[in-house]
């Protein structure tokens, strides 16, 4: 029999030789050189809006048609646009959408050329530009310009002054809504009509901002959009048959709904429960329409960054009040074929709808619209101010998630208006976190177990997000593979905020970093360095470190235990434990010590552990023989090995 010194000495060796080298650089990981700029005028150094900060205004006025027998809205546009910019501009850029539809653009000859959600189905022939007038200075002038693909370039005559110069920019236009367009919009048949979803349906203006002028990427489909915030005034003119929901408010009611639809929409407003405007039964009941040929819906919208709408004569309709922290009332609105009355079908639509706004109003930042509408139609799932789109076929988990996920983009991006076309995770995946936490409160977690991820710290997620050939966060959603936008728009930066959370911050220091973050940037433009720069500051910690391992590299995270030695040899003296870093991302550690005798010790070391190199012991007061070590025992963080995560007294 060996003795109990010599035992010791043989399990720490044995035990530290099965661990690969070390890759971890800490003067890398803590590199003090992280921000790329400093503070100025515009956007202060603690992520503030700074004291100059400015943003360019685009007021629109609408006045459009849609014609069923050949699925075409025609439209003019009339774009109030205020320069507050310190330049004075002599051009304009616009984005035109409706052109990624067209045979020979760009996004036909990438996005739809490769296949997958946003390749488009069907050509159409894009935007019909009837015409283009400019108002400046009091004069009326046809301008120059040039369409490239889904951008049009208006020429001034004289250039738009700087600092509050206003023009007018007025577009006559024309297009086919297409049956599948990049999932985004489209038309699905139903056994009782057709449902039309209409977005990205006008020009508009591109951002002009602090940072690069112009924003002029092109839109070829996976990336969104980038926009400016302003008053809608809208109106759509369809036949009477037709049910329109839009964003913002409906203006004028009583001349599109009959009396007594009239009056169920009245009792929704003041109903907690969801109330029937149009049911089921009364689809296909010509009393159930205005008896003119014709209706038109006026919407206004105001301090929003775009609107969009829908149109069926196959809608069942129903709507509840949404109750808002400061006293105000919002409108949940759901508009629903027949087809999706199921279990958990839409009929709980508005129940979800409902849930999910108070959920967010109540824990960030109010809901600032006078409507939240959802519709069943073609798009699987996508967001515009005030009205979302969702796929007809969803019910129970799928449905809530997908409503819970396109109504959480209120806040990012349509509240705090990022860049989606460059920086995807910043909507993306600070909405996917979000959800998280309100999937836990809708209805006592009712689909809290139908997550599409699952648990994002198992092995085999982990093995998946942090593979080699995964894309990383800080990339334009075009240059990552399709198959990994789910990962590095979505699930990875979700994760990120988790593990922030709580692993770093604590829940309470987090949450009031993040809702200064919402507060400071809404219905402004913040660049992920605004992010950082706010989170620092509000919660006090320098994270340059986690920034660096999470969104600018693809790093993973693997710690270890690497030896259990007791102090002279004698359990009751204490142990040293030593732990290291195998990989290059650092996280703070959390170890769980059980010992023979039944006690526990739970240690949290702070990240600054690994300031000084790869490995790092502490003592532990122990008073029998250590039995296991566990580091992360609650599997919060994303191991890349968990299976040395632990360390176990040898039987001889």
């Amino acid at each position: 029999m060996m003795k109990k010194s010599v035992l010791s000495v043989l399990v720490v060796f044995m035990f530290s030789g099965l661990f690969a080298q070390s890759v971890y650089n800490h003067k890398e990981a803590f590199n003090p050189q992280f921000y790329p700029y400093t503070g100025n005028d515009y956007r202060s150094a603690s992520g503030e809006p700074g004291p100059k900060y400015w943003q360019n205004r685009a007021d629109y006025k609408i006045v459009s048609t849609l014609d069923t027998g050949s699925h075409a809205v025609s439209g003019d546009v009339e774009i109030t646009y205020t320069n507050n910019s310190p330049d004075n501009l002599k051009f304009l850029w616009l984005q035109l959408d409706q052109n990624i539809y067209k045979k020979d653009s760009r996004g036909s000859a990438t996005t739809t050329e490769t296949g997958g959600r946003w390749a488009n189905a069907k050509f159409t022939d894009g935007y019909n530009i009837k015409s283009v007038a400019v108002e400046y200075n009091g004069k009326t002038i046809t301008p120059k310009y040039n369409i490239t693909d889904t951008r049009m370039q208006v020429w001034m005559n004289d250039a738009l002054k700087a600092a509050g110069g206003k023009v007018k920019i007025s577009v006559k236009f024309e297009f086919v809504v297409p049956e599948y367009g990049t999932d985004r919009m489209g038309r699905l048949k139903t056994k009782n009509g057709i449902v039309y979803e209409v977005a990205q349906w006008f020009p508009r203006m591109c951002v002009y901002d602090d940072l690069q002028g112009w924003n002029t990427l092109p839109y070829v489909g996976a990336g969104e959009f980038y926009c400016e915030y302003g008053d809608y005034d809208f109106s759509i003119t369809a036949p009477s048959n037709l049910i329109i929901v839009g964003s913002g408010e409906l203006q004028n009611p009583q001349d599109c709904y009959t009396p007594e639809q009239m009056n169920r929409w009245n009792a929704a407003k003041a109903s907690d429960k969801t109330v029937i405007i149009r049911s089921d039964r009364e689809v296909n009941d010509p009393s159930s329409r205005p008896k003119q040929a014709n209706s038109t819906w006026k919407f206004k919208m105001t301090n929003a960054r775009d609107v969009a709408w829908a149109a069926s004569k196959a809608f069942v309709q129903d709507a509840a009040k949404i109750n808002l922290p400061s006293g105000k009332k919002s409108m949940a609105i759901s508009v629903y074929p027949v087809e999706s009355i199921v279990k958990n079908g839409w009929q709980r639509s508005t129940e979800m709808v409902k849930g999910s706004i108070e959920h967010y109003s109540n824990k960030w930042f109010e809901y600032p619209y006078p409507a939240a509408t959802n519709v069943a139609g073609i798009v699987g799932g996508m967001e515009y101010p005030g009205i979302v789109f969702c796929s007809h076929s969803d019910s129970g988990g799928s449905l809530w998630g997908v409503t819970d996920h396109e109504f959480g983009h209120t806040w990012f991006p349509m509240i705090v208006g990022s860049n989606e076309r460059k920086y995807a995770w910043m909507d993306e995946g600070f909405n996917t976190f979000i959800n998280g936490l309100s999937t836990e409160a809708f209805n006592k977690g009712e689909f809290a177990e139908t997550s599409f991820f699952g648990d994002p710290n198992s092995s085999f997620m982990v093995k998946y997000v942090f593979d080699d050939g995964m894309d990383g966060l800080y990339n334009v959603p075009e240059v990552i593979q399709q198959d990994n936008l789910g990962v590095a728009a979505y699930l990875k930066p979700a994760q990120m905020l988790d593990a922030l959370r709580n692993v770093v911050l604590g829940p309470d220091r987090f949450d009031a970093a993040f809702r200064e973050y919402i507060n400071r940037w809404a219905f402004k433009h913040p660049t992920p360095w605004d992010f950082f720069h706010t989170m620092e500051n509000v919660s006090g910690e320098d994270l340059s470190w986690f920034w660096r391992g999470w969104v600018l590299n693809t790093w993973k995270l693997d710690q270890t235990v690497k030896s259990v030695a007791y102090v002279k040899d004698v359990a009751t003296n204490g142990a040293d434990i030593t732990i290291e870093n195998l990989e290059k991302m650092v996280m703070p550690v959390t170890v769980l010590v059980k010992e023979a005798n039944g006690k526990e010790h739970k240690i949290n070391l702070p990240v600054e552990v690994w300031q000084r190199g790869a490995t790092w012991t502490f003592g532990v007061p122990t008073t029998s023989e250590i039995k296991e070590v566990i580091l992360d025992p609650d599997k919060k963080l994303p191991e890349w090995n968990r299976e040395n995560n632990s360390w176990k007294k040898k039987a001889f």
